[in-house]
């Protein structure tokens, strides 16, 4: 087995898989959605603002080739945030996909307030990893609820999320 070296998150980016998975999980549609209850309109691949900053509403539209450039947009603009939120920290490149992922889906603001942060900068790695599974609620709802059809797939997202980080310790 190599040597792994963790790596200053300044000098970090998103990598190409990071972002398919993102991608991937977030799924394509091209006229807006409220994919689950009590979440804003998303458009594109989980978009739920535009460029200029106005809010997606239910029945905006987006080709795929736009969507993909307004995904690549948003992570560009959360990247800066989240690396700076990180000064003076290191991850895996896997580390940084996942929570840039985490990123993605529940935005800067979550992120700064975040036990999984603060677990980062204390350089308790393992503890961040395993913060990730206090994020199981969507619309006042527990998706961790076996057989639950609300929103299983936030649980397993998070899930995956999790083992990712984990096989990257």
């Amino acid at each position: 087995m190599g040597f792994k070296q963790r790596i200053v998150v300044a000098a970090l980016s998103m990598s190409a898989v990071g972002f398919v998975s993102i991608v991937q999980h977030e799924s394509f549609t091209d006229k807006a959605i409220i994919p689950t209850k009590n979440d804003r309109p998303t458009v594109g691949f989980g978009s739920t603002y535009h460029e200029d900053g106005t809010p997606v509403k239910v029945g905006d539209t987006i080709s795929p080739e736009r969507a993909l450039i307004k995904a690549q947009a948003h992570i560009g603009k959360e990247e800066k945030i989240f690396r700076e939120s990180l000064d003076g920290a290191a991850l895996y490149q896997a580390e940084f996909d996942v929570y840039m992922d985490w990123v993605y889906q529940y935005g800067t603001p979550a992120w700064i307030k975040s036990s999984m942060r603060k677990e980062i900068l204390a350089g308790n790695y393992v503890a961040a990893c395993d913060a990730l599974l206090l994020y199981r609620h969507s619309g006042g709802f527990d998706c961790s609820i076996p057989n639950n059809k609300v929103c299983s797939g936030v649980w397993l997202r998070q899930q995956k999320r999790h083992k990712t980080c984990m096989d990257a310790q």
